[in-house]
């Protein structure tokens, strides 16, 4: 069923013109259907605000069950924003203050950007950490993605993140450990994810304290877990909402930091991604940069154009698949009269019931 624009959030718009099924909040007023209230959390640097919004929307969107979703963005303090990103949430995004008042049904928490080699360290390590207590106690169910999978797991178990000794980049085969948790119910058995990380959470450590691994892969390590009790938490260590187009952006942003100067080292092509055509492409551009840094010419235009028809979505059939399940047991859980927290049953010596 439909997003519901119920808002101006230019995301709307960018969607109906893919395609994608928005109903207008006059038209969703006017049916007579269940609602689901989704937040999003989106703490991704001001680059990758926007799409971040758009890849976690049409995955919500996609699902099929009988019912209306309301995506409502949100961020928290303690993350850098230039003036422009700044104004898009000011206009855009619910303060936490609104979305505790209101409730959600589920709570998808995004990735970030760090700058500290601890967790806690970071500014916005105490605003989020908020934002999950509340939502263990009036959410049915947590979604978090990379970073978000690193700090909740740390604040929720105690397991620190392992840094890598290089950065796990590409696209990855995994398999499916158990075949028979509801979040898997119809996926296929092995599918393709994207991941984007310096860091690692352990499938060792994971099952040490009990979480419950649902897919992983030999080379990338664990892409799905869940909590103990098998759904209040959700964790991707991949990024399954990612574009066809994500992993090109993110290899462009860092050929260009090595063209500023930035780095030093020219960036390996992400594993699995580019095929032979792509790579010839990208290896002679390559020999440009470096000849263009060391003379401190003029670059040419990096040449993403020809090597689109070169790259393909292998994830995304199953991300719509893994979502919609759990949007399904989510609807299965909440209550019929919406805009009322989900309230679990809390061990008063256990408030985070783990």
């Amino acid at each position: 069923m439909p997003l519901v624009a119920h808002t101006q959030l230019p995301t709307f718009q960018r969607l109906s013109a893919e395609g994608e099924e928005i109903l207008s909040h006059d038209r969703a007023s006017q049916q007579d259907i269940r609602e689901l209230h989704i937040g999003l959390l989106n703490m991704m640097p001001d680059a990758a605000l926007e799409a971040t919004e758009r890849q976690f929307f049409r995955l919500v969107g996609a699902c099929n069950q009988i019912v209306q979703f309301h995506v409502h963005p949100f961020t928290v303090a303690g993350l850098p924003r230039g003036p422009e990103a700044q104004a898009h949430i000011d206009k855009y995004y619910e303060t936490f203050d609104t979305i505790k008042r209101d409730g959600l049904d589920a709570l998808i928490i995004s990735g970030a950007n760090v700058t500290h080699p601890s967790l806690p360290e970071e500014d916005f390590w105490q605003p989020l950490m908020e934002v999950v207590s509340w939502a263990k106690d009036n959410v049915a169910s947590v979604l978090c993605s990379c970073l978000a999978t690193h700090a909740v797991i740390q604040y929720c178990y105690g397991i620190e993140r392992t840094r890598l000794p290089a950065k796990r980049w590409g696209v990855f085969a995994h398999k499916l450990i158990d075949r028979n948790h509801p979040l898997v119910a119809e996926i296929n058995t092995r599918f393709d994810v994207p991941h984007s990380r310096f860091n690692e959470i352990f499938q060792a450590d994971m099952e040490r304290c009990g979480l419950k691994v649902l897919a992983a892969s030999k080379t990338a390590g664990v892409h799905l877990a869940v909590s103990p009790d098998g759904f209040r938490l959700v964790f991707f260590q991949g990024h399954p909402e990612y574009d066809d187009i994500s992993l090109l952006k993110e290899y462009k942003r860092e050929v260009l930091r090595f063209y500023r100067g930035e780095t030093d080292d020219y960036p390996p092509f992400p594993e699995n991604y580019f095929n032979e055509q792509a790579q010839q492409i990208f290896t002679d551009y390559k020999q440009h940069v470096r000849n263009a840094r060391q003379t401190g010419s003029t670059l040419e235009v990096f040449p993403e154009a020809l090597v689109l028809e070169h790259i393909d979505n292998t994830w995304k059939d199953t991300a719509k698949a893994v979502f919609n399940n759990w949007l399904g047991k989510i609807y299965q859980l909440t209550n019929q009269d919406r805009r009322l927290p989900f309230m679990p049953d809390v061990d008063p010596n256990n408030p985070l019931g783990l």
